[in-house]
């Protein structure tokens, strides 16, 4: 069914429409300095598309929550826990409640925290629940940040991981974003050149002026116009919009902000007595605010007598434990099975480890595995280990654990492709072919993993020959065993990345 919105008026004077089910298919870029009408933009969007799509709007000012009286959004408050968030946007595309995520009161630290885990929530749904949704997210620079900030790696990470899901990854899931910006050289480009429908609004910067003008593949001497685009105009393209770049005026909105720019107004006038005012605190400050008077000091002597003064031993009732005890092999039984689903995916050996992260982090929630999650760092090596497909019989052997030990001289991208190999040797299986290892270490290259044997090769870690046959035979001089014969040309074998041990 084709659904086409207006926004407004376009430059010939006809009205500018906008294909539905087009824009949800190939998402939305809007970019514009402050004051230039993004927002405006969003809410008549967002309005005009109500009765037709499901919408969830990240809201870092709160400005959206209006749209609940007229059009029956629901307002989620983000002052919860990351847990508690995802499980709502699950409840929310499970029932197609259209929501405005309200960040409004929060760091920016706690701000990206809470969108990657709603985000996060939303991607996770049930196949069965992907229907589409229209994901509006306001001020995308401070979700996909394009360099390190004030906050902290982890939440930059995790939350620009879970933009590039909604961006690259959403489409299939049923998922449209829809990103504003007031500065493209501020978001990530990996987020920003998904989005093929462009709305490019007033801007100032030499930088943003050419970034602007490469996306709609205008000249360099035409990005001058941007300056001068009055509020309310932007000029559009793509296959939701336009085949060619078209100016087009924003109309009019049903609900309104609750944040308005700022008006003059006179001052008022000025009283007599406004020393008094401004020095004086007023009755409900002074109620607000009772002082405490100061404590008076110790003598010397009396301090050093409590000090001296021994402690008494602590009741037993009194030594009761903050936290339950964590069942160390049930937490390490929890992400062995988390590692094992993320790893039968056909598609995991080719995604960032920030992807991957990202998910580990979801499923550990979703199975409520105790403790700390593993950092980073850590993961990368759990995941290493688990590609390997080692069982517990091997794992428990005395060479095993010599292999791990070896690996750990390896960078971390690479580790995985030599316990593979490791794990072949010990057991003596044949040799992996170029293309299982080229899976293992995220690349589609074979000439690129046979490179990589040469490393490991160069590095007095394993020595390779070829038998009669022309196959292959890895050897692990500090192991003492090596691989069976293996044809290096054979084609991918999918099932090292799904045989951890059960």
């Amino acid at each position: 069914m084709k659904v086409e919105i207006d926004m407004g008026t376009a430059s010939s004077g006809k009205p500018a429409m906008i294909d539905l089910e087009e824009l949800l298919a190939t998402r939305l870029l809007v970019q514009g300095n402050s004051g230039s009408g993004k927002s405006h933009l969003l809410r008549r969007l967002l309005e005009q598309s109500a009765p037709w799509v499901q919408q969830c709007i990240i809201d870092p000012e709160g400005d959206f929550v209006t749209l609940t009286d007229k059009f029956g959004h629901v307002v989620v408050d983000a002052r919860r826990t990351e847990a508690e968030l995802t499980r709502i946007a699950g409840r929310i595309r499970q029932h197609r409640v259209s929501t405005v995520l309200d960040l409004e009161g929060l760091e920016v630290d706690q701000q990206m925290r809470a969108a990657a885990a709603f985000l996060g929530g939303m991607f996770d749904a049930e196949r069965d629940y992907w229907y589409p949704v229209l994901v509006v997210v306001d001020e995308a620079q401070l979700f996909a940040p394009a360099a390190a900030g004030e906050v902290s790696d982890e939440a930059r990470r995790i939350s620009l991981a879970a933009m590039t899901n909604l961006m690259c990854r959403g489409r299939k899931r049923g998922l449209a974003g829809v990103i504003a910006t007031q500065r493209l050289a501020k978001l990530a480009k990996n987020v920003a050149a998904e989005a093929s429908n462009f709305l490019m609004g007033r801007t100032f910067l030499d930088i943003d002026m050419a970034r602007a003008a490469d996306l709609l593949g205008m000249e360099r001497r035409q990005a001058e116009m941007f300056r001068d685009l009055a509020r309310g105009s932007f000029v559009a393209l793509g296959p939701a919009m336009a085949r060619r770049p078209k100016p087009i005026t924003i109309g009019a909105v049903e609900t309104a902000a609750r944040s308005v720019s700022p008006k003059l107004m006179p001052l008022p006038d000025t009283p007599e007595d406004v020393t008094d005012l401004v020095f004086s605190p007023g009755p409900d400050e002074a109620r607000m605010a009772v002082r405490k008077t100061a404590p008076q000091p110790i003598p010397t002597t009396d301090l050093m007598a409590q000090l001296s003064r021994p402690q008494p031993a602590p009741k037993p009732q009194e030594q009761e434990k903050l936290f339950p005890e964590i069942d160390e092999a049930e937490r390490e039984a929890a992400i062995d099975m988390v590692l094992k689903e993320i790893l039968e995916d056909p598609d995991a050996g080719f995604r960032t480890d920030a992807i991957l992260y990202q998910d580990f982090l979801v499923r550990c929630r979703i199975r409520r595995v105790a403790g700390e999650p593993l950092q980073m760092a850590g993961f990368r090596r759990r995941l290493a280990v688990a590609r390997a497909g080692v069982d517990h019989k091997t794992a428990d052997g005395e060479t095993w654990p010599l292999a791990l030990q070896l690996s750990e001289s390896l960078p971390d991208d690479v580790q995985g492709m030599f316990l593979m190999v490791a794990q072949a040797a010990v057991t003596h299986a044949p040799c992996p072919s170029d293309a299982t290892l080229a899976r293992a270490y995220g690349t589609h290259s074979t000439r690129r993993a046979r490179r990589l044997l040469t490393y490991f090769e160069e590095r007095d870690l394993i020595v390779i020959r070829t038998d009669f046959h022309n196959k292959r035979i890895v050897a692990f001089p500090d192991l003492g065993c090596e691989t069976a014969p293996g044809d290096p040309d054979a084609a991918d074998e999918a099932a090292p990345f799904s045989a951890m041990a059960k």
